[in-house]
């Protein structure tokens, strides 16, 4: 007779079978009742309304709220084509910001259906779909990103409503700059005749630098006999002009962000020292705190590291061991691994005291840093040589985040822009506070994100003369609060307030 954990064994193999087909969206159906008990018993298994599912992590809270933001829009793509077929896409509005790669999990997921019975679905952790009885676009109209149904972007920027300008400016900017040609809106505002947003659109390119393109819109639609008044819906001219050559949206957010929060961070931060005359002295500060800066960052990420276990790392006194307990080696890799690239980065502030850009500094370094960051893990056998090859290969998703990193093909439009920004940068202020912010934002790495960007930041405040600060654990919620606010609501206010607090205890 099978024992509990042979028969959980073969259910765990149902469920593997599932996801080796790419289903995320599990339905009854999928699996049989004794397979979905058991897997809901033992934590494998969340549902998420009544006959729908999602694979679990039983290693996390009940309470936690990672599986279901990473699984949020996989699972909302199958279970309307389940339940409506082709009969259904998203709002313009929500489809703007999938085009303008915002892949932020909203509150409610606005659905139209021809169909519909405006009903609201509640889904976990205070998410829902609301299903709006509405015409849909034709087909042609429609785009289709990851299995979602959305509105093409020129008949999205077409039927989406004015507000949206004004509660999304980020975004529909974003989505803008992807436009490269007056023709590709023209058409749908030729067939529906539509000259009042034709003058919302064209005043809307014209903010972002794309005159040339406004101008077509109007003059074409005047040619067709519609009178077209330019009307700019956004409240402030466009921080950034776009280059007509570079469309990715990503690129294009983060400018975006990095204008239109640098003076709030200005505004909020201390005056930057200076760089310190003391270069000997300011090092040797840096070397004094490493202990305790260990301790806290290597804990904010969930390792379980003592001052002794980091004291002996950096010693030499530790080996990698396939003896020992996988928690414990896990743990020592961990402290090893940041040894290995704190020297490096003593290196690159030693450079930003000598007066190199620190942009250009953390440009050329942060691959140093994260490759000695995990290669305990390649000694002791545990990673590949290749796993240190650079950015990401995959989507990863941010624990109890509502923010949906960039894919992977994005990171490598995003990461260049990063280091532009930080090069061109004037205040150390900004490249501190909205160096970490963004690179987390991005999140470049598979793992060590936390650990790079305070690796970033901490350079960046020595491009100021801010002595390195340490966050500690026991902020963490404070700290994790305010990049979420940061991520989601582009509100850059609390993660400031939190940074320019630590950094005046430091100047004191």
């Amino acid at each position: 007779m099978a024992t509990p954990s042979e028969k959980l064994a073969v259910s765990l193999e149902a469920l593997h079978h599932l996801q080796e087909r790419g289903i995320v969206a599990i339905r009854s159906a999928d699996l049989t009742r004794t397979h979905r008990e058991r897997l809901s018993k033992n934590g494998f298994l969340e549902e998420v309304i009544k006959g729908w599912y999602i694979a679990a992590n039983p290693d996390l809270p009940n309470s936690e709220s990672t599986t279901w933001y990473a699984s949020f829009w996989q699972f909302c793509a199958a279970y309307l084509r389940q339940l409506k077929g082709t009969d259904w896409c998203l709002s313009p509005e929500q489809s703007l910001s999938l085009h303008a790669e915002n892949w932020t999990v909203p509150k409610q997921l606005l659905v139209r259906a021809a169909r519909a019975r405006n009903n609201i679905t509640a889904l976990p952790y205070g998410t829902s779909l609301l299903d709006t009885k509405s015409t849909l676009p034709e087909e042609s109209d429609i785009a289709q990103i990851n299995g979602l149904r959305i509105f093409s972007l020129p008949a999205a920027l077409v039927a989406c409503t004015p507000r949206y300008f004004e509660q999304n400016p980020t975004d529909i900017r974003a989505a803008l700059s992807i436009v490269r040609d007056a023709s590709e809106v023209l058409e749908p505002l030729l067939k529906g005749g539509n000259s009042t947003i034709a003058g919302r659109l064209a005043g809307a390119f014209r903010n972002i630098g794309r005159g040339r393109i406004a101008d077509n819109i109007v003059s074409t639609m005047r040619s067709a006999g519609y009178d077209v008044r330019e009307n700019d819906l956004f409240q402030s001219k466009a921080p950034v002009t776009f280059s007509t050559h570079e469309i990715s949206p990503y690129a294009n957010r983060i400018r975006l962000m990095w204008q239109e929060m640098r003076e709030p961070v200005i505004e909020r931060f201390p005056a930057a020292p200076g760089l310190p005359k003391e270069t000997k002295a300011y090092l040797k500060h840096v070397e004094d705190v490493y202990v305790t800066d260990a301790y806290h960052s290597l804990s904010i990420e969930g390792y379980r590291v003592s001052p002794y276990l980091i004291e002996k790392v950096r010693d030499g006194a530790w080996n990698p061991d396939s003896n020992r307990d996988d928690t414990e080696q896990r743990n020592a890799m961990a402290a090893r691994g940041y040894w290995q690239a704190y020297q490096q980065v003593r290196k690159s502030i030693l450079k930003v005291l000598n007066h190199d850009s620190p942009g250009e500094v953390a440009y050329d370094d942060h691959s140093i840093w994260y490759r000695e960051m995990f290669a305990p893990g390649v000694v002791a056998g545990i990673l590949k040589p290749y796993d240190l090859a650079g950015y990401r290969n995959a989507r990863v998703y941010i624990r109890a985040s509502k923010h949906t990193p960039p894919g992977a093909e994005a990171v490598r439009d995003a990461m260049p822009v990063l280091f532009e920004l930080l090069q061109s940068e004037t205040e150390a202020c900004v490249r501190v506070v909205l160096g970490h912010f963004i690179f987390v934002y991005i999140h470049p790495y598979m793992d060590g994100n936390g650990r790079m960007g305070r690796f970033l930041m901490n350079v960046m405040l020595a491009s100021g003369g801010y002595p390195w600060t340490i966050i500690p654990v026991e902020k963490r919620n404070s700290y994790m609060s305010a990049l979420e606010d940061a991520s989601v609501n582009q509100n850059i206010v609390p993660f400031t307030d939190f940074l320019a607090w630590l950094v005046s205890d430091g100047l004191e």
